[in-house]
């Protein structure tokens, strides 16, 4: 008679464990974020981030269509600004022919039906690697926010489908919000970066971007990574002020905080699985320590059993191919 219950009857063979699994993967889960260079043929490899690239508009259309065949359906957009177009109010940022603004409209003339997220932030265009303005050595809460607001038009203008403000300035989804409402983009978008933390995982992404503060750290205006019950505080807000989409970043060492947010919030929940996730992975496997693909998967699992509905991930492209 011992024991009545038996947890193992259930996984006795591959295909019962499949028959009663509790989260899956598919290409609709993902958000494969791109790196957008200046100039023809180009193809950098980032020397921290193995196998991912910074791709010119040119051939940047031959991956928003392996993408697409993939059935990956967001891709999530970053630019690297020459330095001689950076200064301290992120002007090129508004230039309706910039490389943002470009690329937005080759994606939507390759392959239509991707739905086109962009970075809403300053520090790829400032002088300083900071995501606001600069003054006296601090960043400006209140006039940084009236530029990224200029900088959300400008992305709708051009063709976007989801605005991504990372910056973390207060109140910026309200005044976003409101400016798309008075230039009749009513139905736009905002996916924010309401719990982004003050984290030393984004290095590999700051040298794809060569985006890495000039001075001082960016610890006043993200998260503090002590703090739990603060993202629950802004999450709530950034709905309350019009966002459609809330995201945590980074991932792994926040799966408390996605699935804080799934109990407490009722708006679909992102997850940014960093660059230096990403590439502690890839150095690992390297080593022949980990098995890269039954690592990744299971890494990626994890962000959907903590609540995420989707996932921002420099992986995307390799997990569709497996799963």
């Amino acid at each position: 008679m011992y024991p009545l219950q038996r947890n193992r009857r259930l996984r006795k063979s591959k295909s019962l464990r499949a028959l009663v699994q509790e989260h899956s993967l598919t290409p609709n889960d993902f958000i494969a974020p791109l790196f957008v260079v200046e100039g023809k043929n180009i193809k950098e490899e980032i020397p921290s981030m193995p196998g991912y690239y910074r791709l010119s508009l040119d051939l940047f259309k031959e991956k928003i269509k392996t993408l697409w065949s993939l059935e990956i359906k967001a891709v999530l957009l970053f630019v690297k600004v020459p330095d001689i177009l950076k200064d301290n109010k992120g002007t090129e940022a508004l230039n309706p022919k910039g490389l943002m603004q470009c690329a937005i409209q080759t994606i939507k003339d390759t392959v239509p039906e991707m739905i086109v997220m962009t970075d809403v932030a300053l520090d790829p265009y400032s002088s300083f690697g900071h995501d606001g303005v600069v003054k006296e050595g601090k960043i400006l809460n209140d006039q940084t926010v009236e530029i990224l607001t200029e900088i959300a038009i400008s992305h709708a203008q051009a063709g976007a489908d989801i605005l991504a403000p990372s910056d973390m300035m207060d109140g910026r989804i309200l005044k976003i919000r409101q400016k798309l409402e008075e230039n009749n983009y009513s139905n736009m978008a905002i996916m924010s970066y309401s719990a982004k933390y003050a984290s030393s995982l984004y290095g590999p992404f700051r040298d794809a971007l060569d985006s890495s503060p000039g001075f001082g750290d960016k610890k006043t205006y993200q998260m503090d990574f002590r703090n739990r019950k603060e993202a629950l505080i802004e999450a709530q807000r950034d709905i309350e002020e019009g966002a459609d989409i809330v995201m945590v970043k980074p991932g792994l060492a926040y799966l408390d905080i996605i699935r804080d947010l799934k109990e407490f919030v009722d708006a679909p929940i992102a997850a940014y699985q960093v660059s230096g996730e990403y590439s502690m992975l890839k150095a690992a496997a390297e080593k022949g320590w980990l098995d890269h693909d039954q690592v990744m998967i299971e890494q990626l699992l994890s962000f959907k059993r903590a609540g995420a509905d989707l996932i921002a991930t420099y992986f995307a492209e390799e997990a569709v191919k497996l799963i």
